[in-house]
């Protein structure tokens, strides 16, 4: 008899539609459905967005994010879960309430402060309330600023780097992945650094010469994410999402007249995925 057919992993996104498609719940979606899981979404805030910049947001109620997220953990059942655009600091609360009731579910936590675009999307208030968001979470995936913020420390190296995260993994005993810094090496390499409890990695890469990058930290916390809800090893849910992300960089379809979306739908992927 044909054996039955493995069900996907079910991974919730919590985060804000992006109206222009590249970013948020629509990069989310996409993103889990093509490395083969089972999209949920909680949608934090409303978002009018185009390539140029995010012209308005509108922030969903704290009562209605906490319903989205608790009928889906109690009908579909939640293998991986991940955060990024929060709408508001009672959402944040919401959510950091939520999460307490999902022990042993991996949280990957994308501490969306900035669009691409420079436009901000969370307020110093909602900032304030990450600390719950950030004790809970298997894994954060600050960029550089965003890692700034959260340590409250001055970042202009690689080892300065390290003291940011390595600070925050003491304290709230999350995994850090410090996304995005070029090191002075030429050619320029992007630099991912891993810090955990257990461990420290670097992922290299070449810099991808496009504007078209609208998402990239959405999608791979999302992809991240899938991996864990997989049951993929925390590094080599990070080396997917990685590959996947490039391969949306390569694929970006050149929409829009600023940092246009990329490509999840045309993205060749291993089939070692």
């Amino acid at each position: 008899m044909p054996s039955p057919l493995r069900k996907p992993p079910r991974i919730l996104a919590i985060a804000g539609s992006d109206s222009g498609g590249g970013a948020g719940i629509q990069a989310d979606i996409k993103t889990i459905t093509r490395l083969g899981g089972h999209a949920m979404t909680a949608i934090t805030a409303i978002t009018a967005q185009d390539t140029l910049g995010v012209k308005a947001i509108h922030p969903i109620p704290a009562e209605m994010v906490l319903a989205q997220i608790e009928v889906v953990a109690a009908d579909i059942g939640i293998d991986a879960i991940k955060i990024g655009m929060i709408g508001s600091a009672e959402a944040a609360q919401a959510i950091a309430g939520a999460l307490d009731a999902l022990e042993g579910v991996p949280v990957v936590f994308d501490p969306v402060m900035v669009a691409t675009s420079g436009d901000r999307l969370a307020s110093s208030e909602t900032i304030a309330r990450f600390e719950p968001l950030m004790a809970r979470s298997t894994l954060i995936t600050p960029n550089c600023d965003e890692l700034r913020v959260l340590s409250g420390r001055g970042i202009a190296s690689e080892d300065e780097i390290g003291e940011a995260a390595r600070a925050i993994v003491a304290e709230f005993g999350c995994a850090v992945l410090a996304t995005g810094w070029q090191s002075p090496r030429e050619p320029p390499e992007l630099v991912d650094l891993l810090f955990a409890p257990t461990r420290r990695e670097r992922f290299l890469g070449t810099r991808i010469n496009t504007i078209h990058d609208h998402g990239t930290g959405c999608t791979l916390s999302s992809a991240i994410a899938s991996g864990l809800g997989a049951g993929l090893p925390l590094a080599d849910a990070i080396s997917r999402g990685r590959a996947f992300v490039r391969a949306c960089l390569l694929a970006a379809p050149g929409f829009g007249a600023g940092h246009g979306p990329m490509g999840h739908a045309a993205a060749e992927i291993n089939p070692d995925f």
